[in-house]
């Protein structure tokens, strides 16, 4: 898609001003799907270089902001709304009009944009001029509504499907997936640093908590090592049970030495976050590597998933599992140490399940 859904609405804005509109304010807004945005809109100002975009968590019904509002009263009776500004407000006008007549706005304009799939998008235009907008204005808003709705739709489409698709896949392989690379068997070979974390104990403390404090401390684990990850550029592809699988992706840095220091400061970041919100029952390791891996689809014919292939990723997996018999938090293979470059020390040196010969693994002597 070639232009955003802000370039649409900054668009829009110009058209109705070139045509003479007295636009001051416009905010296009709609429900979204996101474990943390509930819905998205695009605000455009007159005096404004460009829009600012806003995203409303969950929650929003019982909010000041959105309870009793003009766009509550708009969603709910799927009907326009409209309030002279210039006219005395009341205790029963809801603070959003105060304030933007407090700010110069005389007119306010709302109707919704309906899909095709019973869902909407809300349109609120606002003026400042001395007699508010006239008839002809209002008319033109109402006959724009049905073409303007089918191309607003599309655009919302496109945010659900990257929201959606982030939130499951992460940024980089949701990208990926809405650019095509959908088919079985479509892999590429990337070297990346592999951070591997799960729990300590996990199957004595799902046993011993009840189910929905058992569930609690796998969230905190999975945000403060999710976050971390993120925070230091790399991208989490998979929660498995009670572990995380993470990459930080060497592509367009072959040496991997950024990589791989990104991937430890995560890992440290990760256990400093623990330590501070101090969780009961929450320890948990983590084993860093570095190496080849296959990165793309894999699957049945009908299921498809995106994840990382190779004897890196199990190497990363093996060396995490060392670090409770090691009282170690955090380990990492010889690859990883040469690129990471830090100081560090040798632990110990073993045999891990799966791989030849044995296997030295370090852990950092500062964070």
């Amino acid at each position: 898609m070639s232009a955003s859904f802000d370039e649409l609405v900054v668009g829009l804005c110009e058209a109705l001003c070139a045509e003479g509109v007295p636009l001051w304010r416009l905010r296009l807004a709609f429900r979204t799907l996101h474990p943390l945005v509930t819905a998205t809109s695009s605000v455009w100002e007159r005096e404004g270089a460009e829009t600012e975009r806003i995203d409303t968590p969950h929650g929003m019904e019982g909010r000041s902001d959105y309870a009793g509002s003009p766009m509550e009263f708009i969603a709910s009776n799927r009907s326009t709304y409209r309030r002279r500004l210039r006219e005395p407000l009341t205790q029963d006008d809801h603070h959003v009009l105060h304030g933007l007549r407090e700010r110069g706005g005389t007119d306010y304009f709302g109707m919704p944009l309906e899909f095709s799939d019973e869902m909407r998008a809300i349109i609120v235009f606002v003026t400042d001029a001395e007699g508010g907008f006239s008839d002809g204005d209002i008319e033109g808003f109402i006959a724009l509504a049905p073409a303007l709705a089918p191309i607003v739709e599309v655009f919302r489409g496109r945010l659900l499907s990257l929201a959606v698709t982030e939130a499951y896949l992460g940024r980089r392989t949701g990208k990926r997936v809405l650019d095509g690379k959908i088919t079985r068997g479509d892999v590429e070979t990337i070297n990346a640093a592999i951070l591997f974390s799960d729990i300590r104990g996990w199957t004595g403390i799902s046993s011993r908590l009840p189910a929905n404090e058992a569930l609690a401390l796998a969230n905190s684990y999975f945000e403060l090592v999710g976050e971390a990850v993120e925070a230091h550029g790399g991208e989490i592809l998979k929660f498995m049970g009670d572990g995380v699988l993470a990459v930080f992706s060497a592509d367009d840095m072959p040496s991997g030495r950024s990589e791989c220091r990104s991937a430890l400061d995560a890992a440290f970041e990760a256990l400093r976050q623990a330590e501070q919100a101090n969780i009961p029952d929450l320890e948990f390791g983590i084993g860093l590597h570095f190496g080849e891996v296959l990165y793309g689809n894999i699957g049945s014919r009908t299921r498809i998933d995106f994840t990382v292939l190779g004897s890196a990723v199990n190497v990363a997996a093996r060396i995490e599992s060392l670090c409770g018999p090691l009282a170690t938090p955090v380990l990492f293979s010889e690859a990883f140490a040469e690129r990471a470059r830090v100081s560090h020390r040798l632990v110990s040196t073993e045999r891990l399940k799966g791989i030849d010969g044995p296997m030295a693994v370090y852990t950092a002597t500062v964070d």
